[in-house]
């Protein structure tokens, strides 16, 4: 059994934490979970961790090192960004994962961390960081999606509390989330000044939730209705008509998740493509793939992975300022659902016929698998902002081109 590497305090400025950090994950990461894929990795799936599974989360939620950088005080782990790093280094060694996730994570701790009360923060952020409730996104409608402003799910003004009515749609997870971060129209006569940004909980009466079957073949996705729904005020984040500032800096947060540990973590997964094609279609008698044609696209997509992640690692380093994702995510939400889609239809490409199966004899699970991730990836460019949204975003906050007239 190979030991692990000693740390060098001449050398390695983070030693202290490092020790520290391999110390707590020898003591506490389950060795039967080694390499084994994260079940609790999905945003938008049922809960299906088993009991090793349990106990690594609660380990990680107590230590708060689910979200390492998030303040202490609401149960964060309290870490700098180098320490955080270190942790990442050390799990990534031990053969461990982070067990905290979704879309509170990803997406609403962040921005409530930046726009809440403390009584907010209080009484949501700790229950994020231990990974104790399941949080969805209640943005678009049937009528508006790309037009986002165009909302007209309201939430009218009740004294204490507000009656919301209308329907949201392709909520994430939101059949089995506990609540929900929405945006509502609390002013019908300014477009983007009259939406408000609410909390709700999804076992609230008049709440109901129909899945959406997708051409994969699953149902991560719902139809939100309701139905004179009560909110208390006191779910109201940030004030009035403030919803627009606060959902669009949400939204940097779900695409720079998206494109550093979403789809993106899908490209540094499972079999290598070249090792697939190999398998699939065969060597040459220099040992190569036959395949002159693909063995190039082969290379020519592991070049773009490479440089991608390459890139993600700087833009994280680059980040030190705590100012957060800006605009430059839309770019590399964009990249990655590029990747992404290429190196489904590739992986097809190399399978052939067995690359098409659905079920039944004659096809390995990893090979119906790919047919699912090879229909699933189509979304990938429309979730969390459309190519089209993004570019123009992209030319608007980063190249400044103006609007044509």
């Amino acid at each position: 059994m190979a030991t692990a590497p000693k740390i060098d305090s001449a050398t390695d400025p983070m030693a202290t934490f490092r020790g520290e950090a391999r110390a707590w994950l020898a003591a506490n990461f389950p060795p039967e979970l080694k390499g084994k894929e994260n079940p609790m990795s999905a945003v938008d799936g049922p809960d299906e961790a088993g009991d090793a599974e349990r106990r690594w989360k609660a380990a990680m939620g107590d230590k708060g090192w689910g979200v390492p950088t998030w303040p202490s005080q609401y149960g964060g782990g309290g870490l700098s960004r180098g320490e955080a790093r270190v942790l990442q280094e050390e799990m990534a060694r031990a053969g461990a994962w982070n067990p905290i996730g979704g879309m509170g994570v990803m997406m609403f701790g962040p921005t409530l961390l930046e726009y809440g009360s403390e009584a907010q923060k209080a009484e949501h952020i700790p229950a994020i960081a231990r990974g104790e409730v399941r949080w969805c996104q209640g943005y678009s409608e049937p009528n508006a999606g790309s037009d986002l402003a165009n909302i007209q799910t309201s939430a009218i003004d009740a004294g204490d509390h507000y009656i919301v009515n209308g329907q949201k749609t392709w909520t994430s997870g939101g059949q089995w989330a506990d609540k929900c971060f929405a945006l509502v129209r609390t002013d019908k006569s300014h477009k983007h000044a009259g939406i408000s940004f609410l909390l709700i909980d999804m076992d609230a009466p008049g709440v109901e939730t129909k899945p959406i079957r997708l051409i994969s073949g699953q149902s991560p996705f719902c139809e939100t209705f309701f139905t004179e729904v009560k909110v208390p005020k006191a779910n109201l984040v940030g004030n009035e008509g403030q919803g627009w500032e606060i959902g669009t800096r949400l939204l940097q947060h779900e695409r720079s998740s998206l494109s550093s540990g979403g789809s993106a973590s899908r490209l540094f997964a499972g079999t290598p493509l070249g090792r697939m094609a190999l398998d699939y279609r065969g060597a040459d008698d220099a040992g190569r793939l036959s395949d002159a044609d693909l063995r190039t696209r082969i290379v020519r997509h592991e070049m773009d992975v490479r440089a991608f992640a390459l890139t993600l690692r700087r833009a994280a380093l680059e980040s030190k300022s705590n100012a957060g994702p800006s605009a430059t995510s839309s770019i590399m939400k964009n990249v990655g659902a590029r990747i992404t889609q290429d190196r489904a239809e590739l992986a097809i490409e190399v399978m052939g016929m067995q690359g098409l199966g659905w079920e039944g004899e004659g096809f390995s699970e990893d090979e119906l698998a790919q047919t699912r991730t090879w229909l699933w990836g189509k979304a990938v460019s429309i979730y969390g902002g459309s190519t089209e949204i993004q570019n123009n975003v992209i030319a608007k906050r980063i190249l400044g081109m103006a609007e044509a007239k």
